[in-house]
């Protein structure tokens, strides 16, 4: 039967893992830093270059890479096609065998490359010298053949691994990811990409929910609680309950939305003569309410900072309609 290890020993053990964790962070972080230092020097007017030569495109990027370059070139990729620049990853070893066909003049290709000398990377290159396709490298050497055949080079600053040996793509995948970022964000930002935009992208999931519309998740017509001033009590509190929504607007005779009774204001003003008593002697004045429009991030954010479990939908004054956190938690919003 084994014996179990001393607690000294398992303890020095995970100290070891926190420290090793801490400089990884560290030597990445240098990495970043340095990356933002080139940007505000030397490697800034590249990156407006490389920034206009893909907003003005009238095709693609196609972003290639081989190895660890390769998979940040595929979430590069993803990361552009999501925020409203056309994108998508061709494998340089495939390119060789009939997918350099998937790439159009109108393109531009986007090539990552650590030290600008992978092999598998010249097909593709000198497929886009010949078509005349333009080409941005993404490398961290300025002499190197990938760099001397592009048409934007965005130079990266050396980094050392956060790997002991110096030989693990860590650090540099970092940076070639963040630069990639840095890329997609200013192109949404030139563009115009609106939150609206990226839900149209976004249709599924928790993303795609987020970017509903609170028109899209409202109960709307005769599920709708209202009660009109002047209505008694017992008549209001039969309206809340038949539409099971914890609460009823008031409306004005113009249609207008001037109050609400919630559950809670029940709870407040409860007294023997309660039913007799009008709306207008318990509402809470000036509800809080949402547009049609409003993104039901948004109208989450509402409900949460309120402390409320509904909200009504106003189009100018009038009440079109109505939104629960339940009806936000069917829809995985919440």
């Amino acid at each position: 039967m084994n014996k179990p290890e001393p607690s000294a020993k398992i303890s020095k053990r995970v100290e070891n893992a926190i420290d090793s964790a801490l400089r990884t962070l560290e030597a990445e972080g240098s990495g970043i830093d340095a990356l933002a230092a080139a940007l505000r020097n030397s490697l800034g007017s590249a990156f407006i270059s490389a920034v206009e030569l893909i907003r003005t495109a009238r095709g693609r990027v196609i972003v290639s890479g081989m190895g660890k370059s390769g998979h940040v070139g595929n979430k590069i990729a993803a990361t552009l096609a999501s925020t409203g620049t056309p994108a998508f990853f061709v494998h340089p070893g495939e390119a060789s065998h009939g997918d350099l066909g998937m790439i159009t003049p109108e393109d531009v290709i986007l090539a990552l490359s650590w030290s600008g000398e992978t092999a598998e990377l010249k097909n593709l290159t000198d497929y886009s010298r010949r078509f005349k396709i333009a080409l941005v490298a993404l490398t961290a050497n300025s002499d190197s053949t990938l760099a001397k055949a592009a048409d934007v080079v965005l130079a990266m600053p050396q980094a050392r691994e956060a790997c002991p040996h110096n030989l693990a793509p860590t650090t540099s995948s970092l940076m070639q990811l963040a630069l990639g970022d840095a890329l997609a964000i200013a192109l949404l930002e030139s563009r115009g990409f609106t939150a609206n935009d990226f839900g149209l992208l976004h249709p599924a999931g928790r993303l795609g929910a987020l970017l509903k519309f609170a028109r899209d998740l409202m109960h709307t017509g005769e599920a709708v609680p209202l009660a009109p001033l002047g209505t008694r009590m017992s008549a209001a509190i039969i309206e809340m309950s038949a539409k099971r929504l914890g609460c009823v607007g008031i409306v004005d005779a113009r249609g207008a939305l001037v109050g609400i009774i919630t559950d809670g204001d029940l709870r407040r003003h409860m007294r023997a003569d309660l039913l007799h008593a009008t709306v207008e002697d318990v509402m809470t004045h000036r509800p809080k309410t949402i547009r049609p429009d409003q993104l039901a991030s948004e109208t989450l954010e509402i409900l949460n900072s309120a402390k409320v479990t509904a909200l009504f939908v106003v189009e100018g004054t009038k009440p079109v309609g109505i939104v629960h956190i339940h009806d936000l938690l069917r829809a995985g919003v919440a």
